[in-house]
């Protein structure tokens, strides 16, 4: 007997049923996989939609089958934060140009939390361990080191950095989650602060001249102004220790540590 394709007896679906849809290839699950769906999750809906069983149901399988990959929602969060500031730009260390590229880092490192809604909330509280954090950390000291900043004050101050920017993005972002469907951050914004605006000018002159006084500088709507300024204090402060160590491994408060 002939040999027949098994395809050509094959008996077709009687028209009373439905032929159930081919099921899509389903990815095989990975870590990077899990944290690069968590990172939609978080840019489309924000940190508190990010769980171990929303990003299951993304993946279209059960929150039992992550955990193969990722221990637990702390771990999940702690490897997002480390994939988004993979996206921080950093420079190369020059000692005449060290407080600028201070600054350099920041803009970009605020631009990353800016793009990815409240992924600093993730960073507050934590002392970030990542390949990519401990990069951005190793960079900032560099910059420091060559511009003569004391190793103390090069330690301290990269926390100090590390808390303005998160500060910064906490704020911003909680300015994002209050708006209203169709409503532009400046039209909220406007509308807020000049609620503030008015009150403040309202309150009684004789407790708070200082305040009236200065009503529209209190309440300017300076974002990246306001940024600016705030890194700028920050970079001066750490010069000054850079200027007053004359090179020693001066502490900040006059103490000095042993040995570079």
């Amino acid at each position: 007997m002939p040999a027949t394709d098994a395809n050509e007896h094959e008996i077709p679906t009687p028209p009373w049923r439905k032929k159930r849809p081919t099921a899509p290839a389903r990815q095989p699950l990975s870590q990077d996989l899990i944290v690069e769906t968590a990172i939609r999750v978080l840019d489309a809906e924000g940190l508190d939609a990010v769980s171990m069983r929303r990003v299951a149901q993304e993946l279209n399988t059960g929150p039992a089958s992550l955990y193969a990959h990722v221990s637990n929602k702390e771990e999940l969060l702690d490897l997002m934060l480390d994939q988004i500031v993979a996206e921080v730009e950093l420079v190369e260390p020059d000692p005449e140009r060290w407080q600028e590229q201070v600054k350099e880092v920041m803009r970009s490192a605020q631009r990353v939390y800016a793009a990815h809604r409240d992924i600093a909330r993730a960073s507050l509280g934590t002392v970030p361990t990542g390949p990519n954090a401990l990069r951005i950390a190793e960079n900032q000291l560099a910059i420091m080191r060559v511009g003569g900043v004391p190793k103390r004050v090069a330690a301290l101050a990269v926390d100090t950095l590390g808390l303005y920017l998160e500060a910064n993005s906490v704020e911003d972002s909680m300015y994002l989650s209050k708006l209203k469907d169709g409503e532009s951050p400046h039209e909220y914004f406007e509308q807020y602060i000049g609620q503030i605006r008015k009150y403040f000018a309202s309150l009684p002159v004789e407790r708070f001249p200082n305040i009236v006084g200065m009503v529209d500088y209190l309440t300017d709507d300076g974002g990246d102004e306001r940024f600016e300024f705030g890194l700028d204090i920050i970079v001066r402060g750490i010069a000054s220790f850079a200027e007053s160590a004359a090179g020693s491994d001066s502490a900040p408060g006059g103490g000095s540590s042993t040995g570079d």
